[in-house]
């Protein structure tokens, strides 16, 4: 099984195709569209491994977009006792929900691809009747 070591919103994200990750909001997007990560900075699978000094130039690793969202709230609440002072804040962090389609290596090939999952057809069912 193939990973990668991806950069974005600062932080650094070990993923592996078909997998589905909350990272820092990506704003240029909208959903169901390709987002390509061009900052790799590793990758490889169990006999084989390439690093980057810092990036690995070449690869990139392909995604969904399947939502924007935000987490739930966070309450900031600061008191001085005996000052009758208080304050009540709350935060809430905005993140991008996406899935890993494919890995790429520095010389284009494909190290691994999500499957493809089809949807089941929904089949009418006939309501059972009921008889009084």
């Amino acid at each position: 099984m193939s990973y990668a070591v991806i950069q974005t919103g600062g932080k650094q994200y070990k993923v592996k195709s078909g997998e589905i990750l909350k990272v820092e909001k990506l704003p240029d997007f909208k959903p169901d569209s390709k987002i390509e990560f061009k900052d790799i900075l590793a990758y490889g699978d169990d006999k084989i491994i390439e690093i980057g000094t810092p990036l690995v130039q070449g690869s990139k690793v392909e995604a969904n977009l399947i939502k924007n969202s935000k987490n739930r709230t966070v309450l900031i609440f600061k008191k001085r006792r005996r000052q009758n002072s208080r304050r009540k804040n709350g935060h809430r962090q905005e993140y991008s929900l996406i899935k890993i389609n494919k890995i790429f290596s520095k010389d284009g090939k494909v190290l691994s691809e999500a499957e493809k999952i089809s949807k089941p057809s929904k089949k009418e069912v006939p309501k059972k009747q009921v008889s009084k």
